[in-house]
């Protein structure tokens, strides 16, 4: 196994080449100028599998294999405090935030109204639906509450859902990518509005990779329920 110990900024990307160990290289890009903690990494041997990159001391970090090359995002403590301190800001004001983040996913996509039972053939404007605004604050509170506990879990953890069920519901509706993305577009926006005078690059990143983290959770579920 071979390790090494890099310096880097404090919200990195890093793009480690895909070879052997040994040759190892690395190349990284930052928004941030500041230094910021060593990042521990060691290449690690999986039987028949190639190998794969470990974090010693970054608790949450995804990879991805691109042209050869691996692309590697870490939560990092800066994100962690921005997103909690947000939250703690927002979340008195959930349920107002939570219905007004829904109206403008359907105000964006209004035919994502057709992934919901109770809108679908429903002839009330959604704002006036009484399913709408419970639906809208567990999902709301669920994607925040997740981006808050990241980094100290270590992944994606939900406390009243379970990942799996969740992942088989969102293949049972036809949810694609383009949801997501509309989502992650509509929650920032909602952030953005909801605390102004916190809002910046940063933040905005940080709750950025935090729902990209969460997608991904999702979406490696979305497989139909197993028949046994």
């Amino acid at each position: 196994m071979n390790h090494f110990n890099i310096k880097t900024p404090s919200n990195a990307t890093m793009l480690l080449s895909h070879g052997s160990p040994r040759g190892a290289a690395a190349n990284f890009a930052s928004e941030s100028n500041s230094l910021g903690r060593s990042l521990d990494f060691s290449w690690v041997r999986r039987a028949g599998k190639g190998c794969r990159l470990r974090s010693k001391n970054c608790r949450v970090v995804t990879s991805v294999e691109k042209n050869g090359r691996f692309e590697v995002k870490a939560f990092t403590e800066e994100q962690e405090a921005l997103v909690v301190k947000s939250w703690n800001s927002m979340k008195k004001n959930a349920g107002e935030l939570s219905l007004k983040f829904f109206l403008r996913v359907f105000e964006i996509a209004p035919t994502a109204k057709k992934l919901f039972s109770f809108l679908r053939d429903s002839d009330v404007p959604p704002e006036q639906n009484p399913k709408l605004k419970p639906h809208a604050m567990t999902v709301f509170v669920m994607t925040c509450e997740s981006a808050v506990q990241l980094r100290k879990a270590g992944k994606v953890t939900l406390r009243e859902s379970n990942m799996g069920d969740l992942g088989a519901a969102h293949f049972k509706y036809g949810v694609a990518d383009e949801h997501f993305e509309v989502t992650k577009y509509a929650l920032l926006e909602t952030i953005k509005e909801a605390v102004p005078e916190m809002w910046s690059p940063e933040m905005k990143n940080a709750w950025g990779e935090a729902f990209d983290q969460l997608a991904a959770a999702i979406k490696a579920e979305m497989k139909p329920p197993s028949h046994l």
